[in-house]
Parts: structure tokens; C-alpha cells; sequence
């Protein structure tokens, strides 16, 4: 009896499936050819830790090409590309790296501005008195950089979204591998066009050894509504891509910005 129905159980699955892909119904979506473009921008110059960082996520981000997926170059400099080659990127990710002077700055608003893509990292947002480029800080949605804690060190984040496409898998909260993290002021978070997507937790404070950061709102995950773009505060140091919870949350941030791509989501071709 239990090999009759063992029988039958199986005859109704073969049948559901079949009846499946009857319908053109698959799990699987395999590319033909790459799915988009992307220009990952550093600069070799920079900081010790900064280059450190950079290095491993050029890395980490040339092996989720694989099998040619997608296609990823790589510069030290935006000088060479005019909007009219930027927009042939559905995403633009920035490693500790701004573009420099009014010409690549006014290149990058125009490709910002019509629907471009951006992954920024640690100090690709940093500003102060002294950056002189007042469309950065209506860009990133925040104020100026205002402080930060030092040596670096791990750090306890929530999830302040849970259901956005860019947290959805990652636990409420996860301990963040050592970096150094920037508090901004006025913090994003007072933006109405500003989604906060991961915060230092205030378990944290207070946050530091040397200098010690002891209260205030602490954003370091968002993306400015108005744009097609995410900033990830974190990009200092050896450790960024020591734990797999944050590499997840790296791919889950590139993959939903590239979703949004205004010729349509390439995932779905």
C-alpha cells in the first residue's frame, strides 16, 4: 500500500512539473550574453587603508563576474569619461574615490541626474568645509562629515528596513567586521527623500578607544529616493571582506540598484 502511494505521489509531481514548463515556467534565468556594464573607480593614491579595501573589493566584485554576467571595468580617473561614456554604465561604484575637478564633477551629476547608478563606499561621500561641491551634499542626502571614533573596530548594526530589497536577507542585527565609520551632520536620517537602511547600534556607545564617539544618530547604510544610488559607510582597512553577512549585504546593495536600471531590470532578460 505505502508503494502505491509512494507511486502516486510521484506520478503527481512528475505531472506538475511538466505541467510547469508546459506553461514556460523555469527556476532558472541563465544569461546569453552580459547582462549590463560597470565602472568600479579607485584611486591607488589614497590613504593605506583605503587602498587596502579598494584592492579586495576590485576582487570581490571581478569574481561575481564570472562567466561573463556582467561586464566590470576598472579606473584610477573619471578624466576620461565624459557623460557620454558614463552612460553606458547602468552602475557607477566609487571606492573611497570622488570625481575630481568641474569637469568630471559635472559629468557625473549629468549621469546622476538622468537615471545613472551609483555604489558608493567609506570616503566616496566624504565632505567638509573645504570640498566645495554643494550638489554632493543634496546628492548623499546629509550634511557634512561631522566625526568619527578611532582605532578601528567591530561594530554592532541594525537593520533599520527590514523588508527593502538591499536587507531583506541579513539578520536584524550582525556584528560588522572592524572600520572606521563616519557620523555626518546633519545626519541623513532628518532627509525626507532619505531611506536609512543600517545604523551603528546605540549598544555602542560609548564608541572608541583614542577618540571616542559618546551619542548622536549614527546612520551608515542609505539611499537618497531621488537617485538610484546606495552609500555604504563601510571601506577602511583589511577587513571588509572577512565576513560573509556583509559581503551579502554588498551584493544585495549592487544587484538592487542595477534592478533599477531606467532601460530596464537586467535580471529579468
Amino acid at each position: 500500500m505505502k508503494k502505491v502511494i509512494f507511486m502516486m505521489m510521484m506520478v503527481t509531481f512528475v505531472c506538475v512539473s511538466v505541467s510547469a514548463q508546459d506553461n514556460g515556467e523555469y527556476a532558472a534565468n541563465y544569461a546569453s550574453a552580459p547582462r549590463f556594464k560597470a565602472l568600479v573607480f579607485w584611486q591607488p593614491g589614497a590613504e593605506e587603508a583605503h587602498v587596502e579595501f579598494d584592492k579586495q573589493a576590485i576582487e570581490f566584485f571581478h569574481k561575481l563576474t564570472y562567466g561573463e554576467g556582467w561586464l566590470m571595468d576598472v579606473t584610477t580617473s573619471l578624466e576620461e569619461y565624459p557623460y557620454e561614456r558614463l552612460k553606458e554604465y547602468s552602475i557607477i561604484v566609487c571606492l573611497n574615490a570622488l570625481p575630481g575637478g568641474n569637469k568630471q564633477r559635472e559629468a557625473f551629476e549629468k549621469y546622476m541626474d538622468n537615471g545613472g547608478g551609483w555604489m558608493g563606499f567609506h570616503a566616496s561621500a566624504y565632505n567638509d568645509r573645504n570640498t566645495h561641491w554643494a550638489w554632493l551634499n543634496q546628492f548623499l542626502g546629509c550634511g557634512q562629515f561631522y566625526c568619527n571614533y578611532w582605532p578601528p573596530q567591530p561594530a554592532l548594526v541594525e537593520c533599520d528596513v527590514t523588508n527593502h530589497p538591499v536587507t531583506i536577507s541579513l539578520p536584524k542585527e550582525f556584528v560588522a567586521p572592524a572600520s572606521e565609520f563616519y557620523q555626518w551632520q546633519p545626519s541623513p536620517r532628518l532627509n525626507e527623500d532619505v531611506e536609512v537602511l543600517l545604523s551603528i547600534s546605540p549598544k555602542m556607545y560609548p564608541f572608541g578607544l583614542k577618540d571616542v564617539v559618546k551619542f548622536g544618530d549614527f546612520p551608515i547604510v542609505w539611499t537618497n529616493k531621488k537617485y538610484r544610488m546606495v552609500y555604504l559607510n563601510m571601506g577602511h582597512g583589511d577587513q571588509g571582506f572577512i565576513d560573509a553577512t556583509q559581503q551579502l549585504l554588498f551584493v544585495n546593495a549592487f544587484r538592487w540598484v542595477v534592478s533599477r536600471d531606467p532601460q530596464g531590470d537586467p535580471f529579468k532578460k
